[in-house]
């Protein structure tokens, strides 16, 4: 065979075999497009919601007191709100009236924790032994068992979210909006930091523990109405999430026009563990 025939015959096969490689990557590319995608795992912890209207979730975190826990249940029924309520266990058990008082009126009740521990710091058995008195007394309080929890300082780790989910069905929560109402700031600053950073979607955390807390609600209440915000519980906020919009691929983002400014941003993130009482 001469040198340019086989040169020839050569070419085509390197040809053939370019072909072959190009097939098979389009068809596996083809299936990993078709492939169904795996659905996304339930949500279990929030700290703010995506939603359509103009819905916040008050909470409150450490009682029920026996003093300021009823004139805060006073000042929400003039205002028509209802709120959650985050108990301490050994304050159910001191008063459980007040916290039958506050699920009869139509407030949810959610477990803090039997006496106010770092749950990021203890065994899985302690952690589950503050849970379960709790809920317990929640049950005997109310009828009605919490589904939700909010860790003390806020603090829990991605493991304990799991089991405890996985172990109580509790939906873990946080917070978006933290006034630092524990520090006892004043109630003209409780009620000024939850109107800056209070928006759509929120959830707000306060404690009813505080003199000064439940002396702000009445101020801080009608300047959120008056902004057209609307108050629910936690578990109604979560029941109205939406998906949020996809953010752009970086080369949508680097299409976008240079004139047109992106307005501020701000952060959703709560900083749990800063406040001692939380």
């Amino acid at each position: 065979m001469s040198v340019s025939r086989l040169l020839f015959f050569s070419s085509l096969g390197l040809l053939a075999a370019h072909l072959i490689r190009a097939e098979t990557t389009i068809a596996a590319q083809a299936a990993r497009e078709n492939k169904p995608a795996t659905p996304a795992e339930p949500r279990i912890t929030f700290n703010w919601i995506h939603v359509d209207g103009p819905y916040i979730a008050m909470t409150f975190d450490d009682g029920p007191n026996a003093t300021l826990t009823p004139k805060l249940l006073d000042i929400l029924a003039a205002h028509h709100i209802k709120a959650t309520f985050f108990v301490i266990g050994e304050n159910v058990a001191q008063h459980p009236a007040v916290v039958a008082r506050a699920a009869r009126e139509g407030h949810e009740i959610g477990n803090h924790s039997w006496s106010h521990p770092n749950f990021g710091k203890m065994s899985d058995d302690a952690v589950r032994r503050e849970l379960r008195r709790t809920d317990d007394a929640i049950k005997s309080a109310t009828g009605t068992g919490p589904t939700l929890m909010r860790p003390p300082y806020g603090s829990l780790t991605a493991r304990q979210k799991r089991w405890i989910h996985d172990e109580f069905g509790y939906q873990i929560i946080l917070w978006d909006v933290d006034p630092l109402d524990w520090k006892r700031p004043g109630p003209a600053v409780v009620c000024n930091r939850i109107l800056k950073e209070t928006r759509p979607g929120s959830i707000v955390l306060s404690h009813d523990i505080h003199p000064g807390t439940i002396e702000a609600m009445p101020s801080t209440f009608d300047h959120l109405e008056a902004r057209g915000l609307k108050f629910v519980t936690v578990s109604e906020l979560i029941r109205m999430a939406r998906s949020e919009p996809p953010k752009p691929a970086p080369s949508e983002r680097a299409n976008v026009p240079a004139t047109i400014s992106p307005p501020p941003s701000r952060s959703t993130t709560p900083t749990p563990g800063s406040s001692p009482n939380d």
